[in-house]
């Protein structure tokens, strides 16, 4: 089996930082991916790892991940990813967690910017800003980000809906949604506004029941989603839950959520087309927020960057009518989509 750190030479990253700080209670890995179009951008996961090999997998991967949406989505930002290890929920001591990780990030010197993702608020970020000014979600830094996340979503969805149905509508049609945290449960208000029915689960039961309440929708068990009948799958929650077992459960025609990493390996995406299910590639979907973080990043217009996040709908059909044209599943198509940007840029 290989290693995570097998993969930071194959992956093509920069600079992979272990940090600690043990007074603190601070143990934390930093991935820079690319800095090839700009200073490498993501945001800082708090999650209760059950090894350091996972957390490294997974911060490689959403590095990776954060360069190919900056590309995509045209923004003249590299990509990077932070995660802290352990249990996200810690109230005693968190402020010197905070303020550690604000050190280590300072210390790169600007090569890496960060923001709110998994278990981190805003309210976090502020107190690490107070060590550093290489971080963004915070106000004066473009703000939270999750529902610009979710009007991004949206967009991609309707775009899904063009593509399969022909019609953006999405009046009678369900939503399949796991995840009803920051970005989910904005987007499942949204959804609703726009005529769509829900069903939601969450693995908190009282954010879920609530969510499912605030949009007249019904609540299942997180590992009951999988087998709900829809129109599509909108996965808000944590990544590779699009895998061998999950896949041959699904009850729905597209999938197309917030999720990072939706897919647990390359070949489930010729896993989903097998089924006749259209995946819309998650980097592509879920780039408003980094988009709205251009603000400040980039000196981005409010309007400039709303204009942004709206044409995430004409970029997803760009990359799916690639698809379709070249023959590859839509994941291989955003991929050459991203790399066709990132050589521009290098150009």
């Amino acid at each position: 089996m290989t290693h995570p750190l097998d993969l930071v030479p194959q992956l093509g990253h920069e600079q992979v930082v272990f940090c600690q700080d043990p007074a603190a209670g601070y143990h934390a890995i930093i991935a820079v991916h690319s800095t090839a179009l700009g200073p490498a951008t993501g945001g800082t996961r708090y999650w209760p790892y059950a090894t350091t090999a996972d957390a490294l997998l997974d911060v490689l991967r959403l590095s990776r991940g954060m360069t190919y949406k900056n590309a995509a989505a045209g923004l003249a930002l590299g990509g990077g990813k932070a995660v802290i290890i352990g249990d996200p929920r810690r109230q005693e001591g968190r402020a010197d967690l905070f303020r550690a990780h604000g050190r280590f990030v300072d210390r790169l010197g600007g090569t890496f910017i960060t923001g709110e993702d998994v278990g981190v608020s805003p309210a976090d970020l502020e107190v690490s800003a107070t060590m550093s000014r290489y971080i963004a979600g915070i106000d004066g830094m473009g703000g939270d980000p999750s529902p610009w996340t979710a009007k991004g979503v949206l967009r991609g969805i309707q775009a899904c809906a063009v593509h399969r149905w022909g019609r953006a509508d999405l009046t009678g049609r369900t939503m399949v949604l796991q995840g009803c945290g920051n970005v989910g449960g904005h987007l499942a208000q949204l959804l609703r506004a726009a005529g769509a029915r829900l069903v939601v689960t969450d693995a908190d039961p009282v954010r879920a029941a609530r969510t499912a309440s605030a949009v007249d929708g019904t609540n299942v068990l997180p590992d009951e989603i999988y087998d709900q009948p829809g129109d599509m799958f909108v996965p808000c929650a944590l990544g590779a839950i699009l895998n061998d077992t999950t896949i041959p459960r699904l009850r729905v025609e597209v999938v197309c959520g917030a999720a990072n990493n939706q897919l647990q390996a390359p070949h489930h995406a010729e896993a989903l087309a097998s089924r006749g299910v259209l995946y819309a590639p998650d980097y592509i979907v879920n780039a408003g927020g980094v988009i709205s973080g251009s603000i400040a990043l980039l000196g981005e217009t409010p309007e400039g960057m709303a204009a942004r996040v709206h044409n995430i709908h004409d970029t997803l059909l760009t990359v799916l009518d690639l698809a379709s044209r070249d023959g590859v599943t839509t994941a291989a198509a955003a991929d050459r989509y991203a790399e066709a940007r990132l050589r521009e840029g290098r150009g």
